[in-house]
């Protein structure tokens, strides 16, 4: 029975002790919990105010998510810290200061790949390489970019699939962006026969181009010979165009490839098939229709004289 009078005698002890301490720190208490409400008010206000900035500085939503998000649990922690400041728990406050940095380091390692990917994201939102519409070449994938976020960019190929391109790949890899200018240049290799004239041939691949699809009007077109093939004198046929799709490009390719064809062959211009000949002294300079009419009448003519002969 003493020792239990003597358990509660220390207990009560105890209680009066806190007591005591809770009526004394009543006044900070008081302090913490204002300082606590302005701390969520100010924040919040805060959060509004650079929500409004950012938003006259960047249109990247997930970017000033980001920001203000930061900037809210910012001002959150540093007014948590004055509370706990008022409340004389400066050893608390050390010993979260050390726990945040350790969990940081820890967290760091771990997902490396995910914060280089985030960190990648951000530069890509504040650098703005390219847009969502965009036609993109990066890392052997070709198409329109449909989504940008801060861990991936989207790319809806030019057959269909949708790719999810890591940031970190697309920041630290060369980039090509064809939407970038509005135009594009369509380069058309055309091989005509030796026997041609070639200021001609130019002349008539110019003509034949200027109102092929999409083209801009104020960009010449260019015809520039540019090797000596087994069977042909190789040129391309360079003109610009409007881009903001890919079947801009394919289709205007297309149509100066049937228009080269249609002026060929209103013109008797010869594209030569890729085959092997033997040269028994024809003149290059002379037409190859005109020497083949000669020794195919050659031959008739020969047929006839035996046919006489019998």
């Amino acid at each position: 029975m003493k020792d239990l009078n003597e358990t509660v005698a220390l207990l009560w002890s105890k209680l009066e002790d806190w007591s005591d301490d809770i009526i004394l720190m009543l006044p900070n208490l008081f302090v913490a919990l204002v300082l606590l409400i302005l701390t969520f008010y100010i924040a919040k206000v805060v959060r509004n105010t650079v929500d409004r900035v950012m938003g006259r500085f960047s249109h990247s939503a997930a970017l000033n998510n980001l920001v203000t998000t930061l900037v809210y649990l910012g001002v959150l922690v540093l007014g948590f810290f004055f509370v706990l400041n008022v409340l004389n728990l400066d050893k608390v406050v050390i010993s979260l200061l050390a726990g945040v940095g350790i969990i940081g380091l820890a967290l760091g390692f771990a997902f490396q790949d995910i914060a280089a990917n985030f960190i990648s994201g951000v530069i890509i939102a504040m650098q703005k390489p390219f847009g969502v519409g965009d036609m993109i070449e990066t890392n052997d994938y070709f198409g329109i970019i449909e989504r940008i976020t801060l861990r991936t960019v989207d790319i809806r190929k030019v057959t269909g699939e949708l790719v999810k391109l890591p940031n970190k790949m697309v920041f630290e890899n060369p980039l090509t962006n064809f939407s970038v200018h509005g135009v594009r240049r369509v380069d058309v290799e055309v091989g005509v026969s030796y026997a041609e004239d070639l200021e001609q041939v130019q002349q008539v691949v110019i003509e034949a181009l200027q109102d092929v699809k999409n083209r801009v009007k104020t960009r010449d077109v260019e015809v520039m010979y540019d090797a000596f093939g087994d069977s042909s004198i190789n040129f391309k046929a360079r003109f610009w165009i409007s881009y903001s799709r890919q079947v801009d490009y394919v289709g205007a390719k297309s149509d100066a490839i049937i228009r080269i064809k249609k002026a060929f062959d209103a013109n008797d211009i010869l594209i030569p098939f890729p085959i092997r000949t033997l040269d028994f002294g024809i003149k290059g300079g002379e037409k190859l229709s005109e020497e083949l009419k000669t020794i195919s009448a050659s031959i008739k003519n020969g047929q006839g004289l035996s046919g006489n002969g019998q």
